[in-house]
């Protein structure tokens, strides 16, 4: 069957992926937002569906008023032995740690940490020992793939942090992972940043500390010089086998706004590539080392993503996110609405104003909502990151109520369009394409935004666009009938 990339979308980056028990399991980057790190399974390696978040409590992880992009990087899950493992980093702490769980359906434990610094951690496990690897300095301060042998069950370190591999030459070495095939130790990574020159690469070793021999032929994987191709940025990939035997790349990539513009809003994406090994024991990816749009499995399936998000439709608890860790006695959230209790903390800050977002998953959408507020202001968000966002808004003001169009780009805070309405219950609307996102109250157009400004060639950082809803200023605010419908591009 053919499957066409990426296979998840949106803002879902750095993916890593095992298999356990006839299904596989995916967890991807959370940075700033609330529970941390998405968990997914899927039958296929094609479809995902989104079972949960790790990072639920409050104790598992520390968001308190970081910036956009910081916090939780690079999970990696594991299966050994009947228990999954999900190992990642605290950016802004510099912490790595991991927590675990019997029950994949379940809560997971409290952070275990490895003192052992870098970023992009990863376990790997053999005849009853767990290596712990991460992208960082050894003990004795030499820069690379940083690996030690760990106890499982304390996190204690039970050899000296040594560095095992120093990559292919390319810059900003990380998201290293360990792999045992046919007598092989493979150690794959990214190299080249994660924008334009990202790339994968690998290296190889008959023994788990080295000495490794690289890929004659290193990146395996990169898009960087194909162009014009909208799909860019390949890298930070992880190794899967199915069912079938056959190998895949889960990786991360995305997707330029247009051929010729070379900006990205709906952040780091979900692709698969397959993988092919050689007679020599050395793999290629792909069929030309690049990621194609569209790829053949050996297997029966029918790819269907998601076209339409409504409340019912949605779970609150996996499908919406928090900036930060959230307030929730000033949320009340329903199968049908959405009722939030402003606050004086706005989009602005690197704090949790009362916002509930839904990752955008494509360029091309209709959306609508109904609200109505008492008094402050409330409405629907576009948003990168606190400098960076857009609001169709409705607000109350010493002669009545008004609907705004807000314009925030590089912290600079402009208020685009403000009308009059008769009183305070709209229905706001955005209708966005790959350019440009227009807002309107009713059937009135407030104006538009340039979809580039919220991309990460302008804001910087590592996420995506999240829709989300919004309230301040100490009101009380009510959605209700949201309808976001996806188009065909």
């Amino acid at each position: 069957m053919i499957y066409t990339n990426p296979v998840l979308k949106g803002f879902y980056p750095d993916p890593s992926v095992c298999r356990a028990n006839g299904k596989y399991y995916m967890v991807c980057s959370s940075f700033q937002y609330f529970p941390g790190v998405p968990l997914f399974e899927s039958e296929d390696l094609v479809n995902w569906k989104q079972i949960g978040h790790v990072l639920t409590r409050k104790s598992q992880v520390m968001l308190e008023k970081i910036n956009s992009s910081g916090g939780v990087f690079a999970p990696t899950i594991r299966y050994n032995n009947g228990r999954f493992y999900m190992v990642t980093t605290n950016d802004t702490t510099h912490e790595n740690f991991y927590v675990y769980t019997d029950d994949i359906y379940g809560e997971w434990s409290e952070p275990i940490t490895v003192k052992q610094g870098g970023i992009d951690p990863s376990l790997y496990f053999e005849d009853g020992r767990t290596y712990f690897m991460s992208n960082g300095s050894d003990d004795n301060g030499v820069g690379g793939v940083v690996q030690c042998e760990i106890n499982i069950e304390t996190g204690e370190k039970l050899s000296a942090s040594k560095c095992i591999w120093q990559g292919s030459g390319g810059r900003y070495l990380e998201s290293p992972h360990l792999y045992k095939i046919s007598g092989y130790y493979y150690l794959m990574a990214a190299e080249g940043g994660t924008e334009y020159g990202h790339m994968i690469t690998y290296t190889r070793s008959k023994s788990v500390w080295g000495p490794f021999e690289n890929y004659p032929k290193n990146p395996v994987l990169t898009n960087r010089n194909k162009a014009p191709f909208i799909i860019q940025g390949i890298g930070h990939g992880d190794l899967v086998e199915d069912y079938n035997g056959n190998w895949h790349i889960a990786c991360l990539g995305f997707r330029q706004i247009h051929m010729w513009m070379p900006y990205h809003n709906l952040g780091r994406e979900v692709f698969l590539i397959p993988v092919q090994f050689d007679g020599d024991g050395w793999f290629t990816a792909g069929k030309d080392g690049t990621c194609a749009e569209s790829y053949e499995l050996e297997s029966d399936f029918v790819q269907s993503p998601k076209k339409n998000y409504t409340f019912e439709n949605t779970d609150w608890n996996i499908d919406w996110c928090y900036l930060r860790h959230p307030k929730l006695e000033n949320y009340e959230l329903s199968e049908s609405k959405a009722v939030l209790h402003g606050t004086d903390i706005t989009l602005d800050d690197t704090d949790s104003p009362t916002f509930i977002g839904i990752r955008q998953r494509d360029f091309n959408f209709d959306l609508s909502v109904d609200l109505s507020i008492d008094c402050g202001e409330a409405g629907v968000t576009v948003y990168m990151c606190e400098d960076e966002h857009y609001e169709v808004a409705l607000r109350k003001t010493d002669s009545g109520f008004e609907a705004v169009l807000k314009l925030n780009i590089g912290g600079i805070k402009h208020i685009q369009t403000a009308v009059p309405v008769d009183s305070g219950s709209v229905k706001l609307r955005i209708v966005a394409d790959n350019l440009f996102y227009n807002f309107y109250v009713g059937d009135t157009h407030l104006g538009c935004g340039q979809t580039k400004y919220l991309t990460s060639e302008v804001s910087g950082g590592f996420t995506g666009v999240v829709i989300g809803l919004y309230a301040v200023g100490g009101n009380t605010a009510e959605f209700e009938n949201l309808a976001i419908d996806y188009r065909e591009e």
